[in-house]
């Protein structure tokens, strides 16, 4: 199975090099997109001399900071149109372990369709959280998967698999979200197209280097758009439930 490891950068100088000889060393036949949203710090620079280095690795360069969930439809849309079989998503602040890789590919080779690297099933684990930040990443993920009856303890998890026929059943150009948004949309997508999401356990661990891009900000818009799509799903089952008693009524 051909696997593209997908890699939003904007201002990794400091990881780059890291990541990308980790990525290598635990996946060496894959491929890896470093999509950089014109970096001012040379990121794209440096990963371009690391592919002429390692082998397999492209730099599809961006003119603005346009957001995470942006970065990654196009770099779906780069691999598909290449014949990518699998797809990757993980952070360039070495968060998710690189070493990891081959046990979050591994079920894609048995036919699931997405497989994500989860912190809350047993083997999971965020080493040095505090007890506020692990309440509101639990706290999100639970208020997620009840209204989207997601069956899933993890579904911002931005380290994650998906074969690449699962991509092509979702619209990308209608997904909209950015961050944690973004994670929860495309799980949930996913699953409406019926396909089969297992969770392996991974160890998250805070950036060393750089400056993280998390913002409340990001969290609120999450859970803003959990509660719109559950409120439209809603509103979707009360009008086919209106449109149900209509027909039997005719039909009296």
């Amino acid at each position: 199975m051909r696997v593209l490891v997908v890699l939003p950068t904007y201002n990794e100088a400091e990881n780059i090099d890291h990541v990308l000889r980790r990525i290598r060393a635990a996946l060496p036949d894959g491929g890896v997109l470093v999509v950089d949203d014109g970096s001012p710090d040379g990121t794209a620079d440096l990963a371009e001399k690391l592919g002429d280095e390692l082998g397999n690795i492209e730099v599809l360069r961006r003119t603005a900071k346009s957001g995470l969930g942006s970065a990654y439809r196009a770099g779906f849309a780069w691999g598909l149109d290449r014949g990518w079989e699998a797809f990757v998503e993980m952070d360039a602040d070495l968060s998710h372990e690189p070493e990891a890789l081959p046990s979050l590919i591994a079920p894609l080779l048995e036919g699931v369709d997405l497989v994500v690297g989860s912190r809350y099933v047993p083997g999971g684990s965020i080493p040095n959280w505090r007890w506020h930040r692990r309440l509101l990443s639990q706290g999100g993920n639970v208020y997620a998967a009840l209204l989207l009856r997601l069956h899933v303890s993890d579904s911002t998890s931005g380290f994650r698999a998906y074969r690449a026929e699962a991509l092509r059943r979702i619209d990308l150009k209608a997904v909209r979200a950015e961050g944690y948004g973004f994670q929860i949309e495309m799980l949930d997508q996913v699953l409406q197209h019926g396909g089969q999401v297992i969770e392996v356990p991974i160890r998250f661990v805070d950036r060393v280097e750089g400056k993280s891009k998390m913002s409340m900000n990001i969290v609120i818009e999450a859970l803003l758009l959990v509660t719109w799509w559950a409120a439209k799903r809603a509103g979707r089952a009360l009008v086919r439930g209106g449109a149900k008693r209509s027909q039997k009524g005719v039909a009296i």
